[in-house]
C-alpha cells in the first residue's frame, strides 16, 4: 500500500516512507564533484584567517617554547585527522545532503539534529563568518593604515554582502571562484614555508625548544593554545554538507576529505616553522598579524603590505566556502519541516537556496558588528566541538545498529579512532567551560535554547498540516 507520510513518490505512484527526505533533495542536485573537488573544498574552507593570525597567541600560551607550540599544532592536526577519518566513513555510507546534520539526526533523532542546525545557524557558521569578516577589516588596515574602526566594520559588511550575492547567483561560478582563491592562498603559504627559513634569522634565537619542567600553568596554556589551533583547522567538517553532489561518493568523498586534511596538517606545521624563522619566538609571541609581521621583518615593509593581499584572499574565500556549504544545511532543515520554510526554496532563475544564503550572511553581519574576533573564536570552536563529538559517536551507533551495512571505507583502528576523537572533543569543551565559565554558560545556554524552539516549530508545523 502507499504510505501517507512525508516521503518520496516512486515511479509506481506509491510514497516510500523508508526513503529519507535528504535523498529527495540529493536527487534535485547534480552529482558533479570529484575527489579533487572535495579536497579543494576541504582545504578552501580550512585555510582562512587562523593560520595568518593565531600562531602568535599559540606561541604565547606555550610559554614561548617553540617545540611546545609546534607540538600543539601537530596534536591539533591529529585531532582533526581523527575526525576526518571518522566522518569519511559516515560520508561514504550516508551520501545525501546535510552532512553532520543528517548523521546526528539518523543516530540520535531529530531533536539533537535540530539543536545542531540551530546552533550552526546562530553561532557556529555565522560566528565563523563574523570572525572572518572582522579579520578582513583588521588585515585591510595593513594595506590602508588610516582605516578606522568604523571603516573596518564597513569592510566586514561589504565583504559579507558581496559573498552572499556571488553565492546567490550560481553554485557553479561560486565553486570556480573558490578553486582559484584556494590556489592563490596555497601559493602564499608555500612562499612563507620556503622563503622565511631561507632568509629569516629567527631560528637562531631558539635556545630551549621544550620547557625544562611541566606544571599546571603550562598545561592549561597548552589547552588554551589548542583552541586557537582548532580554529585554524576549523572547516574540515563543512565538506560533509555537499555530500549529495559528489560523484561516486563511496569512493571520492573519503579520499577527498582525508587527502585535503592531511595536506593542511603538513602545510600548517611547516608554515609555523617559517613564522619562527621570520620573527623568532619572542616577536612571534607578541604578534597578532603574524604573516605580515614575519614577511616585513624579513623582507621589509613593502613586502609586508603585499603579503596582506593573499591573506585577505584567504580570509574572504574561507567565508565564501562557509556560505556555500552551510546554507545547504538550513535548506535541508527547511525541507525536513523544522526550520524557516522560506529557507527551503530554490531561486527560480539561479537554482540556489537564495533565502538560506541571505539569512546566514545577514546574521553573520549582525555578529560581526557586535563582537570581537577573540570572543567569536572561542564561541565557534567550543560550541562546534560538542556536535563534532556527537558526529564521532554516530559511527559507533551505526556500526551497532547496522552491522551488516556496506561500508566502502571504514575508519582505521575502529573503535579507538572515533573514541579518541570523542574524548578529545569532551576535553576541549570542559576546558573551555573551566577557563571561561561565563562564556561556557552562555554558549551552552544558547544550545539549550534550541529545544523549546524545536518544540515550537514541530507544533507549528503540525498545526499547519
Amino acid at each position: 500500500h502507499c504510505s501517507r507520510s512525508r516521503s518520496i513518490t516512486s515511479g509506481d505512484g506509491c510514497r516510500r516512507p523508508h526513503l529519507r527526505v535528504e535523498l529527495a533533495m540529493s536527487d534535485e542536485l547534480k552529482r558533479t564533484l570529484t575527489a579533487k573537488d572535495v579536497a579543494v573544498i576541504t582545504m578552501g574552507t580550512i585555510i582562512g584567517s587562523g593560520i595568518f593570525l593565531t600562531p602568535g597567541g599559540v606561541m604565547a600560551n606555550s610559554g614561548g617554547y617553540v617545540g611546545m607550540a609546534i607540538g600543539v599544532w601537530i596534536v591539533g592536526g591529529i585531532l582533526t585527522l581523527l575526525g576526518a577519518l571518522t566522518y569519511a566513513e559516515l560520508g561514504c555510507t550516508r551520501t545525501g545532503t546535510g552532512g553532520l546534520y543528517a548523521y546526528i539526526r539518523d543516530a540520535f533523532g531529530p531533536v539533537w539534529a535540530f539543536m545542531y542546525g540551530w546552533t550552526l545557524f546562530v553561532v557556529i557558521a555565522s560566528g565563523s563568518l563574523a570572525a572572518l569578516a572582522v579579520a578582513t577589516g583588521d588585515n585591510m588596515a595593513a594595506l590602508f593604515p588610516g582605516l578606522s574602526g568604523v571603516g573596518k566594520k564597513v569592510v566586514a559588511l561589504v565583504v559579507l554582502g558581496t559573498l552572499a550575492f556571488l553565492n546567490l547567483r550560481g553554485t557553479k561560478q561560486s565553486a570556480t571562484v573558490l578553486t582559484v582563491a584556494t590556489a592563490a592562498k596555497a601559493l602564499a603559504l608555500v612562499f612563507l614555508i620556503v622563503a622565511l627559513p631561507l632568509f629569516g634569522t629567527g631560528l637562531s634565537e631558539v635556545t630551549e625548544a621544550m620547557p625544562p619542567s611541566w606544571n599546571a600553568t603550562l598545561l592549561s596554556g597548552g589547552l588554551l593554545a589548542m583552541i586557537s589551533v582548532l580554529w585554524a583547522y576549523e572547516g574540515w567538517q563543512y565538506a560533509t554538507f555537499i555530500g549529495g553532489e559528489v560523484k561516486d561518493p563511496q569512493r571520492n568523498f573519503p579520499r577527498g576529505l582525508v587527502f585535503g586534511t592531511l595536506a593542511i596538517i603538513v602545510i600548517y606545521v611547516l608554515t609555523n616553522v617559517g613564522y619562527v624563522a621570520g620573527l623568532g619566538p619572542t616577536k612571534l609571541s607578541l604578534s597578532t598579524t603574524v604573516a605580515s609581521d614575519a614577511v616585513g621583518n624579513t623582507f621589509g615593509p613593502t613586502a609586508a603590505r603585499l603579503i596582506a593581499i593573499p591573506v585577505l584572499i584567504s580570509i574572504i574565500s574561507a567565508a565564501h566556502a562557509i556560505i556555500l556549504t552551510a546554507s545547504r544545511v538550513f535548506y535541508a532543515m527547511a525541507k525536513d519541516g523544522i526550520f524557516f520554510k522560506k529557507l527551503g526554496e530554490v531561486h527560480p532563475q539561479f537554482g540556489t537556496p537564495a533565502n538560506s544564503i541571505i539569512a546566514i550572511a545577514g546574521w553573520g553581519a549582525v555578529l560581526a558588528m557586535s563582537g570581537t574576533f577573540g570572543i567569536l573564536l572561542t564561541y565557534v570552536v567550543f560550541i562546534g566541538w560538542i556536535f563534532y563529538g556527537l558526529g564521532g559517536l554516530s559511527v559507533i551507533v551505526f556500526r551497532r545498529r547496522e552491522p551488516d551495512a556496506p561500508r566502502p571505507f571504514k575508519v582505521p583502528f575502529y573503535p579507538i579512532t572515533p573514541i579518541l576523537f570523542v574524548l578529545s572533543a569532551a576535553v576541549i569543551v570542559l576546558n573551555t567551560v573551566y577557563n571561561n565559565p561565563l562564556q561556557g554558560v552562555i554558549g551552552l545556554g544558547g544550545v539549550m535554547l534550541g529545544l523549546p524552539v524545536y518544540l515550537w516549530w514541530r507544533r507549528s508545523n503540525s498545526v499547519a498540516r
